[in-house]
């Protein structure tokens, strides 16, 4: 069962997102550190929660694993470096969603 991370970052007045050093440090260090385990990696950057209705969120990343222990290893003992990037770009507490792919 291929199962995803998502990785969302709430839109707030006060967040700050470096988006260059999230597209040129923190995407290739995860193809560093888990390359092995994922299958596919899409980030989306919000520009709307709906017409005139500015976005929820910053950006939400997706990451695909073939299975959940993939992701149990990704998050475990190669997860360390990934994480503790996140405060060079990002002064936003991510919120995290697991899930099964339904569909793709």
């Amino acid at each position: 069962m291929t199962v995803s991370l998502q990785v969302l970052y709430p839109a707030a007045p006060e967040a700050t997102f470096d988006f260059d050093y999230y597209l040129e440090t923190h995407l290739p260090l995860i193809e560093e550190h888990w390359g092995d385990l994922i299958e596919t990696v899409e980030a989306s950057r919000g520009l709307a929660g709906g017409p005139d209705i500015p976005p929820p969120y910053l950006l939400i990343a997706t990451i695909t694993f073939p299975d959940m222990e993939a992701l149990d290893k990704a998050m475990g003992e190669k997860g360390g470096a990934i994480i503790d990037d996140v405060a060079n770009f990002t002064s936003i507490r991510p919120q995290i969603l697991v899930g099964e792919v339904l569909m793709s």
